[in-house]
């Protein structure tokens, strides 16, 4: 009896302890029987200037898988849906369990198609509990424009985990990688929720646990408001077709960027959904680098846009007035007849005529009589005035406009050159090729459509940006500094409109008049180029700068086209006149005009180095194995230029392994040059890349 009462007793005290107290069987009943699942949050919406949306969301869904739970599951069959081989497989779970243990939930494979959705939707039931699919929102893009601008997303990786910046972070989670999707990721990312569901026997959801008592629930992201004109855009886009180069427009009066067009550029659709892979390595590897954001990435030097600026700078110092007189008769001698700078326009020039004809004599006269200042102790503190001027113009520092990868440029200073002459060992006649926007000068094409607006407000701008409001307020103070004024330098009205003369002369009469629109007073100013790549001398490129209406201005545009070998009243010019009627007139409705825009659209301008550059390429990957380490190598000083992460090399670098695998398998024996892997770049070059005659456009 003692036995059996004591057996009783320790069977009933254990009964107590299971259902009491051990948590190990609920946690094993609710692991069983309840799922819980994450709701990502929809990101934030992004409008354009007149209420369209640009970037919005849908629907599209992860294979989710805990490796703990995969034993005995048909492996083959997941293989198969997936398109995959057992090694791959492998390889993938061995990476889930190395960086995020075996236990928890991790992407197998994210943004599943629409097919291998319908098949995995079918059959998940087979692959249960270890596999289940995760439903999130990526973006939707309304317009194939705007690529470089609205940025893209990509998985969190390592890195970013680690990173304390980054706290509340998940694997997962999806991260703004560039553009307004990066400088803006705490406003549009929202909150994540949670769901309590229960499960049958298969491992099939069936309801919410107690009607979702439990659940927490997803809060989307904020909506944000741009004064982006996303036709203005895609017109831009358009125009820039099979060119390299930039159009940047701002309005003037609150600093709101109109239009950013980087080219070559990217369907932004490319970048998300299961394609991603894919198009990111393709982009990558393009050497017209398309994911650069050449609207403040890229600088150069400005040339004759330069000289409006030097004729502000020249007037407030009071070393000329707008009567003042020089004279070409070929060259500027100012540093000995050994040293001439070549001009183009002979005759003498007052200074309205000088910004019209765009006289280079004129302008190394005003600014060797500003470094020669004799109210200057010496010429070191004579080019820091004038340096001082052109920070004060918004040149020379980063602006600080709201997307990533602004390069400063560079405005040269007295520190400048001691450090490469030594001090006391140079003078004006060591860099009077900065006169006329040459030489050590560097400038982003933000900076000249800023600059642009500086001189149409008469003295005064507001920082470039392209978020004007967010909905539910700016909780993170982003936006304050967009409505400051920048005026260090109190410059007269008289000298703005002096310069003004001079540059509406220059589409009226001048070296600009392909961007003269009917009705309307345009000021600009043209821009021709030189520049070198690798030691070598490029074609020039074209630039055309400017501000419209006169009168009211409310557009401050500015256009580059790299290596068009032409001036920039060329093309450059009437671009921008295009651009300024479009947005002005809010169209073009006359015909001549529309087959003004097809024709600039269709004329191929991407310099031959490009097209060497691919073939090269292309030899390289194709030559031998080693090949891959080549292209690992250039990825690499791409991935650096551009500022990216490394999760965009591994996944490049993963498409270039596997597309290796396949042509191994499908090239025959005989001959190693069937099925070459191409460099596709539909997106940014013509359908007529491969005829000869287009690498001559150029010389036309």
């Amino acid at each position: 009896m003692l036995v059996f009462t004591g057996m009783l007793l320790i069977i009933i005290l254990q009964l107590m302890n299971l259902q009491l107290f051990s948590p190990k069987y609920k946690l094993a009943a609710d692991d069983q029987g309840i799922f819980r699942k994450v709701i990502y949050p929809d990101r934030g919406i992004v409008y354009d200037r007149t209420g369209k949306s640009i970037l919005q969301n849908t629907t599209i869904f992860d294979l989710m898988v805990i490796p703990s739970k995969i034993k005995g599951t048909d492996t083959s069959g997941i293989c198969n849906i997936l398109g995959i081989d057992t090694a791959e497989f492998r390889k993938r779970i061995e990476n889930i369990v190395f960086k995020y243990k075996s236990y928890r939930p991790s992407i197998f494979e994210a943004l599943l198609s629409n097919e291998k959705m319908a098949k995995l939707a079918e059959n998940l039931y087979k692959f249960s509990p270890g596999y289940y699919l995760q439903e999130r929102s990526v973006r939707d893009y309304p317009f194939d424009a705007a690529g470089n601008i609205l940025g893209y997303l990509s998985e969190v990786d390592s890195n970013i985990l680690k990173n304390p910046k980054y706290t509340g972070y998940v694997m997962g989670d999806y991260i703004g990688k560039t553009g307004l999707e990066r400088t803006y990721e705490n406003v549009m990312l929202g909150q994540r929720g949670i769901e309590f569901w229960k499960k049958d026997k298969v491992g099939r959801l069936t309801e919410r646990l107690e009607k979702g008592k439990f659940d927490t629930t997803a809060i989307a992201g904020q909506n944000m408001h741009t004064s982006l004109d996303i036709e203005l855009q895609e017109l831009g886009e358009k125009l820039m077709e099979n060119k390299l180069g930039s159009i940047v427009a701002i309005d003037p009066r609150t600093g709101g960027i109109l239009c950013m067009v980087s080219s070559p550029t990217f369907k932004p659709k490319l970048l998300t959904g299961a394609e991603r892979k894919k198009h990111i390595a393709e982009l990558l590897l393009n050497p017209a680098l398309p994911l650069l954001n050449r609207t403040v990435g890229a600088t150069y030097s400005p040339g004759s846009t330069f000289k409006t600026l030097q004729a502000l700078i020249g007037l407030h110092e009071g070393v000329i007035e707008t009567s003042t007189r020089f004279s070409c008769s070929g060259a500027f001698y100012g540093c000995g007849s050994g040293r001439p700078m070549k001009c183009l326009d002979y005759g003498t020039f007052d200074l309205r005529s000088a910004i019209t004809i765009s006289d280079n004599t004129y302008f190394a006269n005003v600014m060797q009589k500003v470094i020669t200042n004799p109210k200057y102790p010496n010429q070191d503190s004579s080019l820091n005035v004038w340096s001082r001027y052109m920070q004060a113009f918004g040149l020379g520092h980063k602006l600080g406009v709201d997307v990533p990868s602004e390069k400063r440029g560079l405005i040269p200073n007295a520190a400048y050159y001691n450090k490469i002459y030594g001090a006391g060992k140079w003078n004006y006649c060591t860099f009077r090729s900065v006169s006329i926007g040459q030489g050590e000068v560097d400038v982003t094409p933000m900076q000249v459509a800023n600059e642009m607006a500086y001189i149409a407000n008469k003295g005064w701008y507001k920082t470039p940006h392209l978020i004007d409001s967010i909905e539910g307020g700016d909780k993170f103070n982003m936006l304050a500094n967009f409505k400051e004024k920048h005026n260090t330098i109190d410059i007269p009205d008289s000298i703005f409109e002096a310069v003004h003369d001079g540059m509406q002369g220059v589409v009226d009469r001048g070296t600009g008049m392909a961007a003269k629109v009917a009705g309307i007073n345009i000021c600009g100013k043209t821009g021709t180029v030189e520049n070198y790549y690798r030691g070598v001398k490029q074609p020039n490129h074209a630039f055309f700068a400017g501000f419209a209406p006169r009168e009211n201005p409310t557009i401050a545009i500015m256009c580059v086209v790299e290596n068009s070998g032409r001036f920039g009243g060329t093309y450059a010019a009437p671009i921008v006149g295009l651009m300024i009627e479009k947005y002005l007139n809010d169209s073009i409705p006359d015909k001549a005009r529309i087959a003004r825009i097809d024709q600039l659209s269709k004329l191929n301008l991407i310099p031959s180095r490009i097209y060497d550059e691919m073939k090269r390429q292309d030899s390289l990957r194709h030559s031998k194995d080693s090949a891959y380490l080549v292209a690992k190598g250039y990825i690499k000083i791409i991935k650096d230029t551009l500022g990216m992460d490394d999760s965009d090399e591994d996944e490049a670098m993963d498409k270039l392994k596997k597309d290796k695998e396949d042509q191994k398998k499908e090239q025959p024996k005989k001959d190693s040059n069937d099925n070459k892997i191409k460099i596709k770049t539909e997106a940014i070059l013509p359908d007529e890349k491969k005829k000869p005659e287009i690498k001559d456009t150029v010389k036309t």
